[in-house]
């Protein structure tokens, strides 16, 4: 059914109102499916209008978006969306900041530990010592990530792990927020043969230290880049120091649509929010601002990649990495992270008169507003 926006409101008032832990019968989630459906196809054509007044854009066979010099685009991107994937690594269990977009948010003093000498490969916890055993028993990745909260909160802890996946010729990145880097542990992280280095400067509001961070971490590591979640005090922040931000050498900024899980998501409350492909939630404007930094790019020719990763690339990814690990045709990992979705927050997109569905249709017979719906 295309159901119209004036009695989508009306029903999603009504799924607001019930017990949180009340389920719809299956004629009212066939409503709130139509539902979330129009709103993402609505959301969908304004992306693809946007899309389109971008000059010089470019796509990884289908998969993502990006704009500039293709020797550029950062090899993590590349290996997790067209080599084996991107293998987590997980060690560090704490931050030294907090930021309202983080998927941590309000939990971060209650993170489990990885534990003393360990990280966490694959669900697995392993020592330094055991890498040899598993680099020559298992398929080696075309890439790793260390993941999992602030790496420079121990980095020192860091170096000889990324020497054992240096010598085996994995492809490594790590992500920062940069508060803590500094000459010393960036010389010392390329020379442990760290590839890629990638600040979320999103975090720190693009502080004026961070950004001399990514200018060092240019002298010792191949590829340094930013990626944060695009949100519109990045943006007014990024605009306010742009040509110092380009002029520290880096080579990409991953523009990464914000999406939202249970911690964080009540930071954005009344902003207006659509569900893709019935998975990641996430706050409309944040891939417009992507779309908006790579149209810029392009215009104003920055001299570096400017990367749409939005939800589609991720669920491009998950549908990738699945079939790598031999799943079933049309099997990937891409899931709601929400058990039972909070129907008032979509409330503030339905409400907004500028927002417009494609098509709407009367109701069929028997969904209508006062119909007992089964």
């Amino acid at each position: 059914m295309k159901i119209s926006k004036k009695d989508a409101l009306t029903w999603f008032e009504f799924f607001a109102s019930l017990p949180e832990d009340e389920e719809l019968m299956t004629g009212q989630q066939e409503i709130a499916l139509s539902v979330f459906s129009q709103i993402e196809d609505a959301v969908d054509a304004r992306n693809d209008a946007l899309l389109a007044e971008i000059p010089g854009l470019k796509s990884l066979d289908g998969r993502t978006y990006y704009v500039g010099d293709d020797s550029k685009f950062p090899k993590g991107c590349r290996s997790c969306l067209l080599g084996t994937g991107l293998s987590a690594v997980r060690k560090t269990n704490r931050c030294n900041i907090q930021c309202r977009f983080c998927y941590n948010y309000g939990e971060l003093d209650a993170i489990p530990p990885i534990g003393e000498g360990l990280w966490e490969i694959g669900g697995t916890k392993y020592r330094e010592r055991d890498m040899d055993l598993l680099l020559s028993v298992s398929n080696r990745p075309t890439g790793i990530a260390y993941v999992y909260l602030e790496p420079f909160m121990e980095i020192e802890k860091y170096y000889g792990m990324i020497q054992k996946f240096r010598t085996a010729g994995v492809h490594q990145h790590l992500y920062t927020n940069g508060l803590l880097a500094n000459e010393e542990n960036l010389k010392a992280l390329g020379a442990a043969g760290l590839d890629e280095l990638r600040f979320n400067l999103g975090a720190s509001n693009c502080a004026d230290s961070v950004i001399e961070a990514i200018a060092l971490a240019k002298r010792y590591i191949p590829q340094v880049g930013i990626e944060t979640p695009m949100t519109p005090e990045f943006l007014e922040a990024f605009l306010k120091k742009k040509e110092k931000i380009l002029g520290t050498g880096l080579d990409f900024i991953n523009c990464a649509e914000l999406h939202l899980n249970p911690n964080n998501i009540y930071n954005y409350a009344g902003e207006p929010m659509y569900v893709c492909r019935m998975g990641y939630v996430s706050p409309v404007w944040s891939r417009e601002i992507s779309l908006r930094m790579l149209r810029m790019a392009s215009e104003e020719d920055w001299g570096i990649v400017v990367h749409d990763c939005s939800n589609h690339t991720k669920f491009a990814r998950d549908m990738h990495l699945k079939a790598k690990e031999g799943g079933w045709f049309g099997a990937s990992s891409w899931a709601c992270e929400f058990e039972n979705l909070p129907y008032e927050l979509f409330l503030p997109i339905l409400r907004d008169e500028n927002f417009r569905f494609l098509e709407e249709e009367p109701m069929p017979a028997g969904f209508g507003i006062g119909d007992i719906i089964l």
